[in-house]
């Protein structure tokens, strides 16, 4: 882009701050995840996931969001352009940037630093509070931006990025199997029932404690949980929870 004979701004750039991010893809409208949340800085437009397969081999940014405004990982910037002197903030354990200014419903009044171009207030020492407001700070100032872009042949998503592909369903939910731990209310599996009972040929009991999650083997011999002694039964619930304990062998 340019602007008369001497300010000059990266289509990139300008791609970034005009596209329009997390609105449904037009192209794939009866797929599920089709939000636009990806950045093509070759063919400076907006992607969805499944628009990927054409974009695999181009420079690729991920656009995320928080507090309902796009940002993009200070990593990945720092990559393109100079961002010293720009807030960042973290969000998942990365520190993330602001691309575009930010409405600011009132003023702040105390100490800090002040953006350059919004009055926000800032921790210091950073005075930019966004890419968009270091942008037009250097125009205004310098108007040449080409000393703070940095050259950068290839640039590609995060691995963890979620890209739908065969083996996940629409939902992006793996369709391998995982064997999992869960946490419910019903008692031990029967092959584990069974052993015990092999292995000790006697009847039991079993009174589910909820409190605890363990179970309490109250012998058959007078058939009831009263004539259990209260001290071991209260020793068995108060086992740490957490640690594997087998019912004991009646």
């Amino acid at each position: 882009l340019c602007w008369g004979q001497a300010i000059w701004k990266p289509a990139w750039l300008e791609a970034l701050d005009t596209q329009k991010f997390f609105v449904s893809c037009s192209t794939h409208e009866a797929a599920k995840k089709n939000e636009k949340n990806i950045c093509c800085l070759d063919c400076c437009t907006s992607l969805c996931p499944h628009c990927l397969t054409s974009h695999r081999f181009h420079r690729l940014v991920q656009v995320r969001r928080y507090v309902y405004h796009d940002v993009v990982r200070l990593e990945d910037l720092e990559k393109l352009i100079d961002c010293s002197n720009v807030q960042p903030y973290t969000i998942n354990s990365s520190k993330v940037v602001f691309i575009k200014k930010r409405p600011q419903s009132r003023q702040f009044k105390g100490s800090g630093n002040i953006c350059t171009s919004c009055d926000r207030s800032l921790q210091e020492p950073y005075i930019h509070c966004s890419l968009g407001c270091k942008v037009d700070f250097v125009l205004r100032q310098k108007k040449d931006l080409s000393p703070y872009l940095r050259t950068c042949d290839s640039l590609s998503l995060n691995p963890d990025f979620a890209v739908p592909h065969e083996g996940r369903d629409d939902d992006g939910n793996d369709n391998t199997t995982h064997s999992t731990v869960v946490d419910n209310d019903e008692p031990m599996g029967s092959s584990d029932s069974e052993n015990l009972s092999s292995a000790a040929p006697c009847t039991a009991d079993f009174v589910r404690k909820k409190r605890s999650g363990l179970y309490v083997c109250a012998r058959s011999a007078g058939g009831s949980l009263s004539n259990v002694n209260s001290a071991e039964i209260t020793a068995n619930v108060n086992r740490r929870k957490g640690i594997p304990h087998r019912s004991p062998m009646c």
